[in-house]
């Protein structure tokens, strides 16, 4: 655990921003290109836990990576190069404050307010009777703001347009990507044995054009199950085998942790820690098909410094 990176500090040429994010620093150079990197920092309600898990952000670079490949031809995206396996390059947008969440299913924090008796998330209402990992039948987008600190809040599109946060024609153009998104993403999945769940998705304007932001489909903001037993576990009301970072949010709740006032992170212990990198390692494998090389991990932050130094001459 020696070997996690979690913190960055440089000073690239040209840049005139950082921004330290919950899992992410991001790097603004000449005010046109960020760089992303993905830490081994992890969160969860809304708390950066004390300690990084290794390969982490490896992991979600790559399978983001994955992801902004196959989709830019439907959607585009801000991706120029990854030259680590913990960074992607990028163009510079204008970031919308909303976050476009998808959910194909009833679970998660929507099952829980579902069994506390809500019947409306952002605005869509909820069929009564449903059970937690039902399918509904249709996926629903329930966005939500987008806080530097504290929690999100949820949001509803009308909402969102009457605020001003985005206006009627880009939000339309964001429903629109999320569901193509959200679609293509599913495909794959499927194709590996895996449901997609739900995620979420960033956009963010560039010369007048929405465009993709940020990760997608990565175990930080994605949730996947596995297709084979998922009818069996679900009609006998048991819990379906995921992929994703709830099982993370499952093991705090044990422990009587939930991001509130007065409580204690309980000790992440070297196995737990351990048995956190197998299941995010276990999901790239399942959902690029690709089996996963752990880059060596000494020397982090002069490995990515110079591997960012390289990419910056061939772009500027």
């Amino acid at each position: 655990m020696d070997n996690t990176l979690l913190t960055t500090d440089f000073q690239f040429p040209g840049q005139t921003a950082v921004y330290h994010g919950k899992v992410r620093d991001v790097y603004t150079i000449n005010d046109d290109i960020m760089v992303m990197i993905a830490t081994d920092r992890i969160s969860a309600f809304d708390v950066i836990l004390p300690k990084g898990i290794p390969y982490k952000g490896q992991v979600l670079n790559q399978i983001a990576e994955t992801f902004l490949d196959a989709t830019a031809d439907i959607v585009p995206n801000w991706k120029i190069a990854s030259p680590d396996p913990m960074v992607t390059v990028g163009y510079k947008c204008e970031g919308f404050r909303v976050e476009m969440i998808i959910r194909g299913y009833l679970t998660g924090s929507a099952w829980r307010e579902y069994q506390a008796g809500c019947r409306e998330i952002c605005g869509v209402k909820l069929p009564e009777g449903m059970r937690e990992n039902e399918r509904f039948p249709e996926p629903i987008i329930t966005p939500t703001t987008k806080a530097d600190e504290g929690h999100d809040e949820n949001i509803s599109r009308e909402e969102i347009i009457a605020q001003g946060i985005v206006s009627a024609e880009d939000y339309e153009v964001m429903e629109r990507y999320t569901r193509a998104l959200f679609a293509k993403g599913t495909e794959m999945a499927a194709a590996k044995g895996l449901i997609l769940v739900d995620t979420k998705y960033e956009f963010g304007k560039r010369d007048g054009k929405v465009i993709l932001i940020d990760e997608i489909h990565t175990p930080d903001s994605s949730r996947y199950f596995y297709a084979e037993g998922y009818n069996e576990r679900f009609e006998k009301g048991e819990p379906q085998r995921q992929l994703s970072k709830e099982f993370v949010r499952q093991w705090l709740i044990d422990h009587n942790f939930m991001g509130k006032e007065g409580q204690q992170v309980p000790e992440m212990t070297e196995d737990f820690v351990n048995s956190v990198t197998d299941r995010y390692v276990e999901l790239y494998e399942h959902i690029t098909g690709k089996q996963f090389v752990r880059t060596p991990d000494e020397h982090l932050n002069q490995r990515i410094e110079n591997n960012v130094l390289n990419c910056l001459k061939n772009i500027l």
